[in-house]
């Protein structure tokens, strides 16, 4: 591996930044003292920092010292820095100190390799343009915090010509990494259906319009969808999660309702499962006299990487970590990122970073980052930035 030597021998430092955030968990939009801790470090640095973007998010800017920053290229690289509302059971001596929040998806270990990366950049400046160094809040749970950062103007404030991301990945070795051509996660949508029917006695259940009957057989029916109305060769996934009716063993409810997630790689594919869920569902309630309404919380698109700026990472990925080291044959994942809407408004690409065979999956309440990644990562930035601004147009 070519990694950055100065980073490598701060390694201890920057897994102390790491373990401190992971045991100070903030969920989304309450990053609060992950956002002071960030933006302290930051000015330690000597780069400028601009708050307030998607409430808690934040932005380093440093400028290089070759040619005309102000008139050369600029770069923005992002790290997430929220956790998860769940209960950690690690055991480590830096385990979560807030009960019902964790850091089960390593965006700990993600905003350690970005301050890693701002401050190297900050001592050494040998780069031309600009770097932007940007701290997102509130990515899990269909929050957003992306978009809410581009709505409170973070690309009319700072004027990028390309943006990046990066996620560990349990499953892929340590020292390898992937960055697919096009499609790396899907997009994510909620949907809730509600069923009406008739309530009534349960002794008497010819005098109802049964809603769970109903919910039971709408089940049935979203399940073929998959299965028997999406060509085998398009990707979708529908999984229903959430099944609410009744509240006594006596009576029959006068509604029910199922909620679930749909997972698409493409947007034709998206509406056309919409329409599909809402009609084998109302279709089925039918049989026993029940009408559905259909509620969809659109959540987030498919995080589709710009071709050439993958083919690029890829070629600072076989340049650090040597040949072995790029992974291609990885299939994208049916899990959805909201660096999806930064990529939707910026050419740019999303890089997984191999956490390891025997790293705990991603939010397991057993899962911990792995702090061998951390100088790797955070020499990938540096090489990346570099090699990208130096890149003629």
């Amino acid at each position: 591996m070519q990694l950055v030597k100065a980073l490598v021998s701060v390694h201890e430092e920057l897994a102390s930044w790491r373990q401190h955030l992971h045991q100070n968990p903030e969920i989304a939009y309450e990053e609060k003292d992950t956002s002071d801790f960030v933006a302290a470090k930051l000015e330690s640095f000597g780069v400028e920092v601009y708050r307030g973007f998607g409430g808690t998010g934040l932005v380093g800017v440093i400028k290089g010292n070759l040619g005309d920053p102000e008139n050369g290229k600029a770069i923005g690289l992002r790290a997430d820095m929220d956790a998860l509302p769940m209960s950690e059971e690690t055991n480590l001596t830096y385990a979560s100190q807030r009960p019902g929040r964790m850091h089960a998806c390593g965006h700990d270990g993600h905003t350690t390799m970005l301050l890693a990366a701002a401050r190297h950049l900050a001592e050494t400046r040998d780069f031309q343009g600009t770097i932007y160094c940007i701290f997102q809040p509130a990515e899990e749970g269909g929050n957003a915090g992306a978009r809410s950062m581009i709505k409170d103007g973070l690309f009319e404030k700072f004027h990028m010509d390309s943006v990046w991301g990066m996620h560990n990945w349990p499953g892929l070795e340590v020292g390898r990494a992937v960055a697919h051509c096009g499609a790396a996660m899907a997009g994510a949508d909620i949907f809730v259906l509600t069923i009406d029917g008739k309530g009534g006695h349960a002794a008497m259940p010819h005098l109802t319009k049964d809603p769970v009957a109903a919910a039971g057989m709408c089940i049935l029916a979203l399940q073929t969808l998959i299965s028997r109305q999406l060509d085998p060769f398009d990707q979708a996934v529908i999984s229903l999660t959430k099944l609410e009716a009744g509240s006594a063993f006596n009576v029959i409810p006068a509604t029910a309702s199922i909620g679930g997630t749909l997972r698409t790689m493409n947007a034709e594919t998206r509406l056309r499962m919409i329409a599909e869920i809402e009609a084998a569902a109302k279709n089925a309630a039918a049989t026993l006299g029940c009408n559905v309404s259909m509620e969809l919380r659109p959540g987030y698109p498919p995080t589709l990487n710009h071709e050439s700026d993958a083919l690029f990472a890829r070629d600072i990925i076989t340049d650090m970590l040597g040949a072995d080291g790029l992974e291609t044959s990885m299939t994208p994942v049916m899990g959805a990122e909201d660096f999806s809407f930064m990529l939707e408004k910026k050419p740019g690409a999303y890089i997984w970073l191999g956490a390891g065979l025997q790293s705990e999956n991603l939010h397991s309440p057993h899962f911990d980052f792995n702090d061998d990644l951390l100088p790797i990562g955070a020499s990938f930035w540096v090489q990346l930035a570099q090699s990208k601004l130096a890149q003629s147009t």
